[in-house]
């Protein structure tokens, strides 16, 4: 039976707008543009480029393997205002080169107030080390999140930057230990 993970920031909550400071915007400005883009009904694959660059520039030759009407049909899908969460992020991961973890992205680049991004230094700040690779585990990981901006009074997109920016930061403090 496997144990259901739970979320517990690894960091005083008090540091989480500094830390989503230092990560700062530059990094995703050009990603969260595209997203506007697509969210206004613009579907190209340039703007899903974009994004999957920001994520993950080494699946971006994958999505070359996409015809340019299954990445508008599957953007078009996941954004209806119907489609569930989980949903969304099953149709994104029918295309080539987009797993749970880039769909995410897509998700968050394009709604940053409703999606947040699945990788690795996020659930390092959450205390989350194994993870399986389903849509259910991500629904579970976005309400956990939602959560926890509430909870702090802070965006989502504002928690994402600080988990990710906490989780860097540790990493370059043990690469000097």
């Amino acid at each position: 039976m496997r144990v259901e993970p739970k979320f517990v920031l690894q960091f005083d909550p008090l540091e989480i707008d500094a830390l989503a400071e230092r990560y700062g915007t530059d990094y995703d400005d050009k990603a969260l543009h595209a997203g506007k883009r697509i969210a206004s009904g613009d579907y190209s694959r340039d703007n899903l480029m974009v994004i999957v660059n920001w994520k993950s520039s080494r699946r971006a030759a994958l999505l070359v393997e996409n015809k340019d009407d299954e990445i508008g049909i599957a953007l078009q899908f996941a954004l209806a205002p119907a489609t569930p969460e989980a949903m969304a992020v099953a149709v994104l991961t029918a295309l080539r080169g987009v797993g749970i973890p880039m769909a995410s992205a897509i998700l968050t680049a394009i709604n940053p107030d409703k999606y947040t991004v699945l990788d690795f230094r996020a659930l390092e700040s959450l205390g989350v080390e194994n993870w399986p690779d389903t849509m259910a585990f991500y629904v579970r990981y976005l309400e956990a999140c939602r959560e926890l901006a509430a909870k702090h009074g802070v965006s989502l997109r504002s928690l994402d930057r600080a988990l990710w920016q906490w989780s860097w930061e540790q990493g370059r403090q043990m690469m000097q230990d």
